[in-house]
């Protein structure tokens, strides 16, 4: 199973993620994500055996208590690339608020998980969520511009839970599937 554990976005922030990716359309060379899958990635595990599950479920129902997260309201929004704005493999937007509950969040899962055997994260954690994905350079130049440019505000939701997600590949992108949910309390 190909795992992440995350937070979703709710269905009612597919039309602002659609709306804004709809800015870039005519950027050659980017494809954009599902508005429908939007999410936060606190942590891309990759491939698990099935049996190791009960033990990551014990382990991310710990990290969500490591945490002492209540639930809390993200304000979603601003643009951003990675890694750099002239070398673009990833196009994103952040959190205007609620960031730093998502990156505690994601260190008491990291923990967890490294601790597990999982690989250790290789750079530093920006909460964000991924509209697009740039193939090639064709459309750099007006994806440059639009995160010079603009700081939009694509809306508020409710973090109330964490999810370990499997994400299966298929022709026409990923499909995501909840295999477990932890509520923060």
């Amino acid at each position: 199973m190909r795992l992440f554990v995350g937070v979703d976005l709710p269905d009612d922030l597919a039309k602002p993620v659609a709306d804004l990716q709809a800015e870039f359309e005519g950027a050659s060379g980017l494809n954009v994500t599902d508005p429908e899958q939007a999410h936060v990635t606190l942590k891309f595990l990759g491939d698990v055996s099935e049996d190791r599950l009960p033990d990551l479920e014990r382990e991310l129902a710990a990290a969500v208590d490591d945490a002492g997260v209540d639930p809390f309201t993200v304000r979603y929004g601003g643009l951003g690339v990675f890694p750099s704005l002239e070398y673009i493999s990833v196009v994103w937007f952040g959190t205007e608020t609620g960031g730093e509950e998502l990156t505690r969040l994601h260190e008491t899962v990291e923990d967890r998980t490294t601790a597990m055997g999982f690989e250790a994260e290789s750079h530093d954690f920006t909460p964000h969520v991924t509209l697009a994905r740039m193939e090639h350079a064709g459309g750099k130049e007006l994806v440059q511009e639009l995160v010079r440019e603009r700081d939009p505000t694509v809306g508020e939701a409710r973090v109330e839970e964490i999810r370990l997600t499997e994400s299966t590949l298929t022709d026409s992108g990923p499909v995501y599937s909840t295999v477990e949910s932890f509520p923060l309390e």
